[in-house]
């Protein structure tokens, strides 16, 4: 009966300390295998490349249309693109047409 009282005592004495080593585990476990965790820098610094490499077209785009607002403005009217937008509504120009400037 000493034995089992003993080893009764023992067990609930290493219950706590047990317990917080499995939460210690468990937390560590999330730090490198988790979804925010080390093993998940990688992905997150090729999305972050991908991500500015859309970042990168998207403003080349929006240039390309500032360029044409510009071009487009009443003050100062570009002539060879209102030619252009023109003859494309209207449907005179050809895919392959070249458009020369005389300037």
């Amino acid at each position: 009966m000493a034995h089992i009282a003993k080893l009764r005592l023992l067990l609930t004495s290493a219950l706590g300390p047990a317990i917080a080593l499995l939460l210690l585990l468990t937390f560590a476990g999330y730090v490198v295998l988790g979804s925010n965790g080390v093993l998940a820098w990688g992905d997150y610094s090729r999305q972050l490349r991908q991500a500015k490499g859309e970042l990168h077209k998207a403003q080349a785009a929006r240039a390309e249309l500032r360029n044409r607002v510009e071009g487009l403005d009443p003050r100062r009217v570009d002539p060879d693109l209102a030619d252009e937008l023109i003859r494309r509504q209207l449907g005179v120009i050809h895919h392959d047409e070249v458009i020369v400037p005389l300037n």
